[in-house]
């Protein structure tokens, strides 16, 4: 059990006088009652069990922590939150030392002498992960052993979340999502927008306290509400740190240029605060960003927004038994102008996002520049089928459904200009987006083939592995394949409510990936590959990605495959 032993954790990171403090340990009263008090372990480089800390880290500046997993073949989930700049993390694990203090008399052995034990050990790495995505990794059996988190920041200073437990089944801190995770907007005004989304089960079927929180700006969507919260307090001011006492000792901010209130500092002439060490951070105009908590309410109109703006919306529940958080898929969406709706104006070889309501329609122009052959547009829909017409002059050139990735060419003509209107799916609202140039080699858009689909083939199913294959092109494109577990009774519906098609292989975790690889055939006919997935669990169903990235980093994802290992071998 995590920290069951920690007493022996705790010598070695602690002064002898220090070791009759009572460490947190799984029996629950006592656990409950160490844990109310955060400082307890703020301090330390010990992670207690079932319980998220707080820390931060300096640019460049690695930080440790440990902890104890006594018995062979316990559950063990370790989750690490970046708030507001990617980290760099491992996790391994070493063999017990053998005794942490001398002999039977009690008498400790030298402080430095017990560290350097653990330091002269081997580890073996069993995680890492570089990014700002919530990683964490599982295991359902570990090992005994003294196990070690390393977390480095190149960024930037930055904030960070750690959550570790040995009873992952049990615990349960974070609200389950529901099966279908997104943010619906239902309602779109000048100044009002109405998002509606799926309870969380652990309200709904576990009756946990479960508030949600919606977060609103004008710059991109947070993967995290530790994220959210860091943007909200910082601005990347350094006097947002945590105070002496919490998360550094004295010597942290006698080093870096502020006052302590411990006398170590005095001792040591070189720590003596100034000023002029310290750090100076320009002041920054404050983010247009926005928290709301509503409580336990699944439908919400976010008000006061200005008229022709795009904002994006994130969901995030919140059990308040523990505070813990879960995003939902977040979205986007832009409100009505104040009077007539204006055409926006394309420009040439930029890509344009595009959001429209439910049965709503959009104006777009483009004018070329300069006199031109062939005019091309190329279009990405996101979510369902959108409807595109492009008018030259006033004549009609184009009528077509998009679904997926679609190229028009037409024919140029001098000083002409191009009306195009996009109307949106009966079903909901749409997000695209769409590119409009004269330039045939100004293409962010890959290259498609006309069938988008994976195929599996059966007869090369194995237990533990997969083979499938795809289309190719002409052009040499980068292809990325990931596979993600789903529950044996996943259908053709379930996958409708996937994320939309215009997220790349960037909002994927990384346990995900299989591989990425070029490929290309100039004989067309023979533009196909194949790839052996394995490592795959028998009888177990997967549902397959193919991810093609342009030369712009635009990325398009081929029809999603579901396929199933067999059982018996």
């Amino acid at each position: 059990m995590l920290l069951l032993h920690c007493a022996l954790l705790w010598l070695l990171l602690l002064p002898p006088g220090s070791r009759t403090q009572k460490l947190p340990t799984r029996d629950e009263e006592l656990f409950q009652m160490q844990i109310r008090d955060k400082a307890f372990f703020h301090d330390s480089s010990v992670i207690p069990d079932g319980a998220e800390i707080s820390s931060y880290l300096f640019r460049d500046t690695p930080k440790r922590y440990f902890f104890v997993v006594e018995e062979d073949n316990t559950p063990l989930a370790v989750t690490v939150t970046p708030c507001d700049a990617p980290l760099e993390w491992k996790l391994s694990v070493q063999e017990l030392p053998e005794e942490a203090s001398g002999d039977s008399s009690g008498e400790p052995e030298p402080l430095e002498q017990q560290k350097q034990q653990i330091t002269n050990e081997e580890s073996t790495e069993l995680f890492s992960y570089k990014g700002n995505d919530v990683e964490y990794f599982v295991s359902s059996s570990s090992p005994s052993g003294l196990y070690q988190l390393d977390l480095l920041s190149t960024e930037k200073d930055t904030h960070f979340k750690v959550y570790a437990t040995t009873t992952p089944e049990s615990d349960q801190p974070y609200p389950e999502l529901p099966y279908d995770p997104r943010i619906d907007v239902t309602s779109l005004g000048r100044t009002t927008v109405t998002l509606a989304w799926k309870p969380s089960p652990t309200a709904s079927l576990l009756k946990q306290p479960i508030q949600y929180c919606i977060v609103i700006n004008k710059e991109h969507n947070f993967k995290s509400l530790c994220a959210v919260e860091a943007k909200l307090s910082s601005d990347d001011a350094f006097m947002m740190a945590p105070k002496p006492g919490l998360d550094f000792s004295p010597f942290d901010f006698a080093h870096f240029g502020f006052p302590s209130d411990n006398n170590s500092g005095k001792e040591r002439g070189f720590l003596k605060s100034s000023s002029k060490f310290g750090r100076q951070i320009p002041s920054k105009p404050r983010v247009d960003l926005h928290k709301i908590c509503i409580g336990n309410k699944n439908i919400f109109t976010v008000s006061d927004l200005k008229p022709d703006t795009q904002y994006y919306f994130d969901m995030f529940a919140v059990n308040t038994n523990t505070n813990m958080s879960t995003a939902y898929v977040g979205t986007f969406a832009r409100t009505k102008e104040e009077a007539k709706q204006k055409t926006v104006e394309l420009k040439d070889g930029k890509v344009t996002d595009v959001f429209i309501k439910r049965k709503g329609a959009k104006f777009l122009r483009f004018a070329p520049v300069s006199s031109h052959q062939k005019v091309t547009f190329s279009v990405h829909s996101c979510l369902d089928a959108v409807q595109i017409q492009v008018r030259r002059d006033g004549k009609l050139l184009l009528s077509q459904n998009v679904e997926g990735v679609r190229q028009f060419q037409l024919r140029g003509k001098a000083k002409a200009k191009y009306l195009i209107r996009l109307k949106g799916s009966k079903k909901g609202a749409s997000m695209l987006k769409i590119l409009a140039t004269t330039r045939p080699n100004k293409q962010s858009f890959p290259s498609l083939p006309e069938d988008t689909r994976i195929k599996a083939f059966d007869k090369l199913r194995t237990c533990s592995s997969v083979t499938v294959a795809w289309l190719g092109t002409q052009e040499r494109n980068k292809f990325c394949i990931y596979k993600k577990e789903v529950d044996d009774n996943y259908n053709e519906e379930q996958k409708k409510r996937e994320q939309n098609q215009c997220l790349g292989p960037d909002t994927r975790k990384k346990s995900e990936k299989v591989l990425c690889k070029y490929f290309h055939s100039q004989n067309i006919q023979k533009a196909v590959t194949t790839e052996t997935i394995r490592g795959l669990q028998p009888g177990k169903s997967y549902l397959l990605d193919v991810y093609v990235i342009g030369h712009g980093g635009h990325s398009v994802k081929y029809q999603s495959k579901l396929v199933k290992t067999r059982k018996f071998c």
